[in-house]
Formats: structure tokens, C-alpha cells, sequence
């Protein structure tokens, strides 16, 4: 019985009809996603967002405001302007900023996590809040996704930003970085 349906005058839902265009992954971010999936040893692509998201949120979090935003700037791309609208899309740059507002906010106000007298962030923590925040699966390693988000996002940057990014990672983090 599971294959008959009990309500079948419910109309189909096409998934692009969706107004959420989180929703939805843009055809133009399939190359960076499909990336991540590939290298991360991800099933979905929606996974594949998520853990990106948090990857970046982790290193925004080690960054200085004035960083984090260099680094959005390279990976932004201005929408299409056509004659009847501007056309909106998911980008890299939309992966990077933060989805919540009050953790936006936030990280924008506070210093980085690391230094003396601050919550430091080392490897060992930025590799957890990935595994654990992201919602990793339980088939994927942490280690080997945060090196498919990091070869995603290097192919987006110059290396001048590439080797800023790297001077903020921890000691096994600014590996797995070098290595992507």
C-alpha cells in the first residue's frame, strides 16, 4: 500500500515554483556544488550546500570583517540586467554569507575567534562545528569535505585572497587548504 496515494486530486508541486530560491540550487552554482558533492563524497548536492555554508561560516568566524568581506566580493557576481528585470540567482557569494541574521549580525560586531584572551578556535573545533553544525552524514568524513569546500571556493579567488584565507586558518585546517 505505500505506493497508493490516498489524496490523488492534490496537485504536483513543481520545485522550481518554490519562492525560498535557497530551495532550489541555481544551474550556475551546479559546477561549485557539484564540486563539493563530488570531492566530499556527498550523495546530495543539498548536502553538499549545507556543509559549505558552514565551512564558510566557521572561516568567516576566524576572519575580521574587513576579510570576510574581500573574500564575498571575489566570490560575487553582479545579477544579469536584461531590459525587463534584474535577474536574482544563488551564487558562491550567497554560500558565504551568513543565511541567519542574528549570526550575520553578529559576526560582523565581534572580533575574530582567535588570539589571546579570545575563544580560539583551533583544527580540532573548526573540523566539530563542521561535522556537528552541518549535519554531517554519517558516511561522510569531515576532514575530506572541508577539503572539497575549500578546492570549491580556491577555483573562485585570487590567490592574493587564497593566501589571506590562509593566513587565518588553524595549524591542520591551513593544510587541508593548502592541499585542496
Amino acid at each position: 500500500m505505500p505506493d497508493e496515494s490516498l489524496r490523488k486530486n492534490l496537485p504536483e508541486i513543481d520545485p522550481t515554483e518554490i519562492e525560498d530560491k535557497r530551495t532550489v540550487i541555481a544551474k550556475e552554482h551546479h559546477s561549485f556544488l557539484e564540486k563539493v558533492m563530488n570531492e566530499g563524497g556527498l550523495a546530495d548536492p543539498y548536502d553538499a550546500r549545507d556543509l559549505t555554508e558552514v565551512v564558510f561560516r566557521v572561516m568567516r568566524d576566524l576572519m575580521t570583517t574587513e576579510a570576510a568581506d574581500r573574500v564575498e566580493s571575489e566570490l560575487h557576481e553582479e545579477a544579469i540586467d536584461t531590459n525587463e528585470k534584474k535577474l536574482q540567482q544563488l551564487e558562491v557569494a550567497d554560500l558565504w554569507r551568513d543565511t541567519n541574521p542574528i549570526v550575520g549580525f553578529l559576526s560582523r560586531v565581534r572580533p575574530p575567534w582567535q588570539g589571546p584572551g579570545i575563544f580560539k578556535i583551533d583544527s580540532d573545533r573548526f573540523l566539530f562545528r563542521v561535522a556537528n553544525e552541518g549535519g554531517l552524514p554519517p558516511t561522510a568524513d569531515r576532514e575530506k569535505v572541508v577539503k572539497a569546500v575549500f578546492s570549491a571556493t580556491k577555483d573562485e579567488l585570487s590567490e592574493e585572497r587564497i593566501q589571506e584565507i590562509a593566513s587565518w586558518l588553524p595549524d591542520k585546517v591551513r593544510e587541508l587548504w593548502e592541499q585542496a
